[in-house]
C-alpha cells in the first residue's frame, strides 16, 4: 500500500481518534475500537514495504497513542498539570515501543509470525502495566466495553485480557481484509473468520448471561447483607483536608447514614479518605471524633467501611516508605480501610495499589531525590506504604473485600480478594480531584467489569460521585448522580462460587508477556544471525 507522508500522519490521527471515541464517556462509540489500530497497521505495512526507515513509524505511532491517551485522560489535568503531562508522554512512549517490538519482529521473522505476535506483544504489555511502579491499567483495551456488559459476560473466563484480546484480533482480520480489497484478492473467507470472531462472544455472553440468572436463582440458603451507601459530596480542595471541618464532614456522613438506616443493617460504606485527619492507628480511640462513630455504631448494632488517613510508628526501617524521625524512629502513612464494629474492634487494611506520582513515587528508593517531585496527596507528600498481602475482612455475616479507589482498576487484584474468601465488593473512593469529567464516569463502569470476572455483587461508595450498586452480571442496580449529597440502601447477595478467572487470575497476561519475551529474543537473533555468517565468510 503506498502512502505519502501526509497520507501516513493523516492514519496516524484517524487511529488515535478511533482509539479514544470508542472509549467509555470520551466518546463511547464502542464499535471503533475493533477499528482503532487499522491505520497504524497500514503505516506500517506501507513503511516496511516501501523500505523505509522504521524510526518513522516511531513517529506515526507516537502521534496516534498521544492522540488516544490525551483523549480519554485529559480530565487528569484537573488535578495535576503536571503529572498529567508526564501520564500522557510516558504512556504514549511505552504503547509507541510495545508497535515497534511488532514491526522489528515482523520485519526480522516475517509477515504471518509478526502479525501473530502483535497480541502477544499489547497483552504482555498490559500485563506489565498492572505489576511494576509505573502502574497504570485505566487504558488496558477490554475496558471499553465497561459500558457494554452485555456483549463481555466471558470475562469471567478471560477477565479483562480477554476483552483486549478481542480487540486486537478483531484489528488484525479488519486490516487483512482491508489488504486483501486493495490487493484483489478473494475476501470471502476473511469475512466469514471476521463473522465468527465477532459473532461467537455475543452470541456466548447472552447464553452466560441466562445461565447466571438460572444458577443464582437455584442457590439454596441464600445470604443477604443490607447496606447503606454514603455519599457526602465533600469538596477535596477546599473542604475535605481542612482541620476545621473534620467534625461536620463526618457528622455529616453519620445524618446521611441515619436516613437509611434499618434494624437489619449490616454495613455502612462511606468513601475514601473520608477521616481525613491523619492519625496514629494505635491511638485510634482518642481520636475526638471517635465516640461520635462508636456511639452510631452501637446504637444502631452494625458495621461501618470507611476510608482513613493514617499512620504506624516503628522502631525500625519497615518499607521503603519508612520516614527517618528525629527520635530514630521510623514512621509510614496509609491510605486505609478501616471497618468499626459496635464492639468497638478495629481492622486497619492498607491500599496496595496506588496511585504513580501521587501516593508512590516509583523506584524512588533507587532514586530518592525524586520523592522531591511527589504531588501533595491531602497533606502527605511522598510514598505511602503499603499491605504485605492482599486481605480481606470479616464480617459477623460474610466477608467482604475493601477496594480502595484506583485498586478497583486492577483486575486480577481483585481477584484475588474474591479467591480467598470475598463475598462481596466494596470500593470506597474520592474521585472528587478531576470535577464533573469523564474520569470518575470511567472509573465507576470499570467496576463492572469487577463484578462480571468475580460473579459478585459490588457496591461503590464515592466521595462526590458516583455511588451505587452493581449486580454480578455488571448490571447498574442503582448509582446516585454527581455532586449530589445521597445516601442509598441496598440488599445484596453474598455469594461463594469462583469464577476460572477468579481462580486463575490473568493467565492470559501472564503467558502473553513470558512468550513476548521469546518472541522478541527470537526476532534479535534472526536479525544477528546473516551479520555473523557474512563475518565468517
Amino acid at each position: 500500500m503506498k502512502l505519502n507522508r501526509k497520507q501516513r500522519f493523516i492514519a496516524s490521527i484517524l487511529s488515535g481518534t478511533a482509539l479514544f471515541l470508542a472509549f467509555p464517556h470520551t466518546g463511547s462509540l464502542t464499535p471503533l475500537i475493533f477499528l482503532g489500530f487499522v491505520p497504524l497497521l497500514i503505516i506500517e505495512e506501507n513503511i516496511l514495504e516501501s523500505s523505509l526507515p522504521s524510526r518513522l513509524l516511531l513517529i506515526h505511532s507516537f502521534v496516534a497513542f498521544l492522540l488516544f491517551n490525551i483523549g480519554t485522560s485529559w480530565w487528569i489535568w484537573n488535578a495535576d498539570a503536571g503529572g498529567a503531562i508526564f501520564a500522557f508522554l510516558f504512556n504514549t512512549t511505552v504503547m509507541m515501543v510495545v508497535f515497534q517490538a511488532f514491526h522489528f519482529t515482523r520485519k526480522h521473522i516475517g509477515s504471518k509470525q509478526g502479525y501473530l505476535s502483535f497480541p502477544f506483544y499489547w497483552l504482555g504489555f498490559e500485563y506489565l502495566h498492572n505489576h511494576w511502579e509505573f502502574a497504570h491499567p485505566w487504558l488496558t483495551l477490554g475496558n471499553t466495553f465497561s459500558i457494554r456488559t452485555s456483549w463481555i459476560q466471558w470475562y469471567e473466563f478471560t477477565g479483562v485480557s480477554g476483552g483486549s484480546l478481542w480487540v486486537l484480533t478483531i484489528n488484525l482480520l479488519c486490516f487483512l481484509i482491508f489488504r486483501n480489497w486493495k490487493r484483489k484478492v478473494a475476501m470471502k473467507g476473511p469475512l466469514m473468520i471476521l463473522g465468527m470472531f465477532l459473532a461467537i462472544p455475543l452470541i456466548t455472553s447472552f447464553i452466560l448471561s441466562a445461565k447466571l440468572n438460572s444458577e443464582l436463582s437455584l442457590i439454596k440458603n441464600k445470604k443477604y447483607l443490607n447496606a447503606v451507601i454514603v455519599q457526602p459530596n465533600v469538596d477535596p480542595y477546599n473542604e475535605k483536608f481542612d482541620p476545621s471541618t473534620f467534625f461536620n464532614q463526618n457528622q455529616k456522613i453519620l445524618k446521611l447514614a441515619a436516613t437509611k438506616i434499618k434494624k437489619n443493617t449490616d454495613l455502612i460504606l462511606a468513601p475514601e479518605t473520608a477521616i481525613s485527619g491523619t492519625f496514629l492507628e494505635s491511638r485510634i480511640k482518642s481520636l475526638f471524633i471517635y465516640p461520635m462513630y462508636r456511639d452510631s455504631l452501637k446504637k444502631w448494632n452494625t458495621n461501618l467501611l470507611i476510608g482513613a488517613s493514617t499512620m504506624v510508628l516503628f522502631n525500625k526501617k519497615n518499607s521503603t516508605a519508612s520516614r527517618l524521625l528525629e527520635n530514630g524512629d521510623f514512621i509510614e502513612y496509609y491510605n486505609t480501610s478501616l471497618l468499626l464494629n459496635p464492639n468497638e474492634e478495629t481492622n486497619f487494611i492498607h491500599k496496595s495499589k496506588l496511585v504513580p506520582g501521587v501516593e508512590q513515587i516509583p523506584y524512588s528508593y533507587y532514586f530518592p531525590f525524586l520523592e522531591t517531585l511527589a504531588i501533595e496527596n491531602g497533606g502527605i507528600v511522598g510514598s505511602l506504604g503499603i499491605e504485605d498481602s492482599v486481605k480481606i475482612v470479616q464480617l459477623g455475616i460474610g466477608k467482604i473485600a475493601p477496594i480502595v479507589c484506583y485498586e478497583s482498576v486492577f483486575s486480577e487484584f481483585v481477584a484475588t480478594q474474591t479467591n480467598i474468601g470475598a463475598q462481596l465488593l466494596c470500593v470506597i473512593t474520592n474521585d472528587g480531584w478531576w470535577g464533573d469529567t469523564p474520569g470518575y464516569k470511567q472509573h465507576f463502569s470499570f467496576a463492572r467489569l469487577r463484578a462480571i470476572e468475580n460473579r459478585r455483587w459490588l457496591i461503590r461508595s464515592a466521595n462526590t460521585g458516583k455511588s451505587g450498586v452493581i449486580n454480578p452480571a455488571g448490571e447498574i442496580v442503582e448509582e446516585t448522580r454527581w455532586g449530589a449529597e445521597k445516601a442509598l440502601s441496598s440488599e445484596v447477595q453474598l455469594l461463594n462460587t469462583k469464577t476460572i478467572y477468579t481462580v486463575l487470575g490473568d493467565y492470559l497476561g501472564r503467558s502473553s508477556a513470558f512468550l513476548s519475551v521469546f518472541i522478541f529474543i527470537f526476532a534479535i537473533s534472526k536479525k544477528i544471525k546473516p551479520k555473523n555468517r557474512k563475518g565468517v565468510t
